[in-house]
């Protein structure tokens, strides 16, 4: 890893929600390598900005009965809205709040992992629960991680989990749980068969949802027949089924260019750089080793990404420092919602799109107007008060960019004049839209 500004800016934005460039002098003081190893260690649970913006508590919503009329149901969908719109806008408001933002970063980039949605789930005790879980586990042993989210509540609702009962098997959550979760597509080298989705299913028969989201599996419900999973047969059920997928060789290669996709480039991974993730991930499947040598891999330098509209806007807020007020909260998930990377409300279980989706032209003049609120929340202070000769660096280095290309500064130049236009120009750069 290089250890120049402009790479210690890129590890920061990466491995958070955009930087600035006080923050960037900072990190430089230490390196690139003791930054990597700090920022692991924190517990993202004790951060001052997450303990002050604590998960709201929500009641379980009953749901209407057959008998419930128009009104009654169109009452309940409301407050299911309700719900949502205070969970989402919870989790902005954390973003902006926390100060180290990787433990925020990996939550969200493990909420696109293992992506859930309100949408169906609709219980945000539920989607809180698996988000808190996401964030203890995050960073540990993956199959602790994975074996949580076979029976996590959101996702058995989510993926049909509750209707998975022995005679009847439903193969929604096994056979996502390998295509998307831990082994990818099967190909020519090596995968699962659709064999090994029904035992997979059958092995995670039972489980059900009480009241108060807590899930237990229902002995009468299961199926405690012998199974073959991936080669490994036995009276499997979830443990079982987990600890077979993920003794399959390719699945560690697999995870680990997903993250690669997720937190260093658009680019696919050379081979020697999936090599290097899948050896320090190791037999002990360790998720901090993996993120370690992925933050510092030389080739972590080398990759570009189109910032996505969680990054982009919390970042922006972040670095203008607004203030998170409900009205500017709410602003945001508005904003979020219509770029289509609203917080617990992903399009399908494959999770988010990546890379040029998110540079569209429809999206291009919201962002310009979103940016445009943003700025005029936030502080700019340090621009209006630089000479107008300095100003062009001044705001890259408020939003922690190394230099304008020739083609941005010269955009930009125009609006020196006007503090808050110039900003709000620059957050529209490909500088500040890749990284």
């Amino acid at each position: 890893m290089g250890s120049s500004w402009a790479a210690m800016s890129r590890l920061l934005r990466r491995s958070g929600f955009g930087t600035t460039g006080a923050a960037v002098d900072t990190a430089m003081g230490a390196g690139p390598q003791a930054y990597v190893s700090t920022m692991l260690a924190a517990d993202p649970n004790q951060d001052p900005g997450a303990l002050a913006t604590p998960v709201p508590t929500f009641t379980a919503i009953a749901r209407p009965g057959k008998d419930a009329t128009k009104d009654e149901r169109q009452q309940v969908n409301q407050q299911y809205a309700a719900q949502a719109a205070t969970l989402a806008q919870w989790w902005i408001r954390r973003m902006i709040a926390v100060d180290q933002p990787f433990g925020e970063k990996l939550t969200f980039a493990w909420h696109n992992h293992f992506a859930t949605s309100f949408s169906k789930v609709r219980g945000a005790q539920l989607m809180a629960k698996q988000n808190a879980t996401l964030r203890a586990l995050g960073r540990g042993d993956f199959h602790t991680l994975a074996l949580a989210m076979l029976t996590d509540a959101a996702m058995l609702r989510w993926l049909d989990g509750e209707q998975n009962t022995a005679g009847a098997a439903n193969e929604n959550l096994s056979r996502e749980f390998m295509e998307l979760f831990t082994l990818g597509h099967p190909t020519s080298s090596g995968g699962y068969t659709e064999t090994d989705v029904r035992e997979g299913a059958r092995a995670l028969t039972g489980w059900r949802i009480r009241d108060d989201g807590a899930t237990y599996l229902n002995p009468r419900l299961h199926d405690s027949g012998s199974k073959t999973v991936l080669g490994v047969t036995g009276n499997l059920d979830q443990t079982g089924f987990c600890s077979a997928v993920l003794a399959a060789a390719w699945g560690p290669r697999y995870l680990a260019t997903r993250w690669w996709g997720q937190l260093a480039s658009d680019a696919a991974p050379a081979s020697g750089v999936v090599d290097a993730l899948t050896h320090a991930y190791g037999p002990q499947r360790s998720l901090t080793a993996l993120f370690t040598a992925l933050f510092t891999a030389p080739e972590f330098d080398q990759g570009a990404m189109v910032v996505n509209p969680v990054e982009w806007a919390i970042g922006a807020a972040r670095a203008l420092k607004v203030p998170a007020t409900d009205k500017s909260v709410k602003q945001l998930a508005g904003v979020l919602r219509a770029l289509g990377q609203l917080p617990f409300s992903p399009p399908n279980v494959s999770g988010w799109p990546s890379a040029q989706a998110w540079l569209s032209t429809a999206s291009a003049d919201l962002r310009l107007r979103a940016a445009a609120a943003i700025v005029n929340s936030g502080d700019v202070s340090a621009v209006t008060s630089a000479s107008a000769s300095s100003r062009l660096d001044v705001t890259a280095h408020l939003l922690g960019i190394a230099t304008w290309s020739s083609s941005s500064a010269a955009a930009l130049k125009p609006s020196i004049g006007t503090p808050a236009e110039l900003v709000t120009l620059a957050l529209n750069t490909p500088e500040y839209l890749t990284n």
